[in-house]
């Protein structure tokens, strides 16, 4: 099979977490950029990172590149592509657009004259024309144009990868996918140690976890891909291609464990656990972690994402201090991180951060922050530390 360049766009600070991922599938030519890994493979690796990828949004599979200055520009070099390799009269698509031009500024615009372009190759040889479809295309077009640089691409993937097809029931402003699955890879969770996410709210950081832990493909229970409609579709290699990545899955040995004190939110969070098939992984009850202790020996690993403001009427700077003084309390030889938009409440917390690393929740800037709890007191490790050396 022929190899091909591809693009994954992600969100920002998981670049690195997705060129990684991607070396470790075997892609080629890896390229990190901003909210984007650039890589080659054939059609096979193409179906691959689809299903395994758990840091990437789209993939997407660049066709042409060309200049253009003005919608004359744009039209002709839309028209220069054969479209008949990819469409017939008889199909639909849809064009998508990303712009970062002074030349070109109104995405419906472009995507208008992207259309107008396909449209008319096809009239002026057939005689007919494809249709648009917004929700169901058989084609999903992405021109991306940065400055005078039109770059026109197949999206493989169809709707954004971080909708897994696990979850059929949310809790308000649920964590997306993507970023819960790169929250825990950024934490360094591999699966060796027991886990809890003690807000879980609807169980998207408890389903990620479980997947990462058992190496279970991130888009196994995806209805579909944009590539299944496709010319070119391979509905054998696409079996072969999942079936080598089922087979790499792998045994767990903890447990992974949520608390949420809403029994809406433990409901939704089981409901959606079991569409995922993880319920042999992960066991969810209710409770206030502020009521909790660490109920495990050994190591600990904890992720959460706490409600903010604008999700729940709150008093901010109590409930970040019982945040910091249940961990100091009830959660020794712990690894607690979590993510929030809410950068002055952090100073609640009463412990020092030993890592902190931005990222977005949506629009909101926000910081992933890791607390150490030692097994003893702070002053005690290093005493011990001193003892033995």
């Amino acid at each position: 099979m022929e190899n091909f360049k591809m693009v994954a766009k992600t969100l920002f600070g998981f670049e690195e977490l997705l060129e990684n991922e991607l070396k470790q599938l075997g892609a080629q030519n890896v390229e990190k950029g901003t909210r984007v890994v650039s890589f080659v493979g054939d059609k096979g690796f193409m179906y691959k990172a689809n299903l395994a990828l758990r840091t990437a949004l789209k993939i997407l599979k660049p066709i042409k590149t060309f200049k253009a200055f003005n919608e004359k520009g744009l039209y002709n070099g839309i028209q220069s592509i054969d479209w008949s390799a990819y469409l017939n009269e008889h199909r639909t698509f849809v064009v998508e657009t990303t712009l970062h031009s002074e030349h070109f500024n109104h995405s419906q615009f472009v995507a208008l004259k992207s259309k107008d372009a396909i449209v008319d190759q096809f009239r002026d040889a057939t005689g007919k024309r494809p249709n648009i479809d917004k929700d169901f295309p058989d084609l999903r077009i992405h021109v991306h144009i940065d400055r005078d640089l039109v770059t026109v691409s197949l999206d493989t993937s169809g709707e954004s990868l971080h909708r897994r097809g696990y979850k059929t029931a949310t809790n308000i402003a649920p964590i997306n996918e993507v970023l819960a699955a790169g929250m825990l890879l950024l934490s360094g969770w591999d699966g060796t140690s027991h886990f809890v996410d003690p807000m879980c709210g609807s169980g998207t950081i408890l389903a990620e976890a479980a997947m990462i832990a058992c190496n279970i493909p991130a888009n196994i229970n995806r209805k579909e891909f944009a590539f299944e409609r496709w010319n070119d579709w391979d509905s054998e290699l696409f079996d072969t291609i999942l079936e080598s990545l089922l087979k790499k899955t792998r045994e767990f040995h903890y447990t992974i464990t949520g608390y949420d004190k809403a029994p809406s939110a433990v409901a939704k969070a089981k409901d959606n656990i079991k569409n995922a098939n993880l319920d042999e992984y992960v066991s969810i009850r209710q409770a206030n972690f502020f009521e909790t202790e660490k109920m495990s020996e050994g190591p600990l690993h904890m992720v959460f994402n706490p409600p903010y403001g604008e999700r729940l009427d709150i008093n901010m700077e109590r409930f970040y201090r019982e945040i910091g003084d249940t961990l100091k309390q009830n959660y020794p030889n712990t690894n607690a991180w979590f993510i929030t938009a809410n950068l002055d409440a952090l100073k609640f917390v009463g412990l020092k951060p030993s890592r902190k690393i931005k990222l977005f929740n949506g629009k909101l800037e926000s910081r992933l922050v890791k607390y150490e709890m030692y097994a003893g007191s702070k002053r005690t490790k290093f005493q011990n530390n001193d003892k033995s050396e």
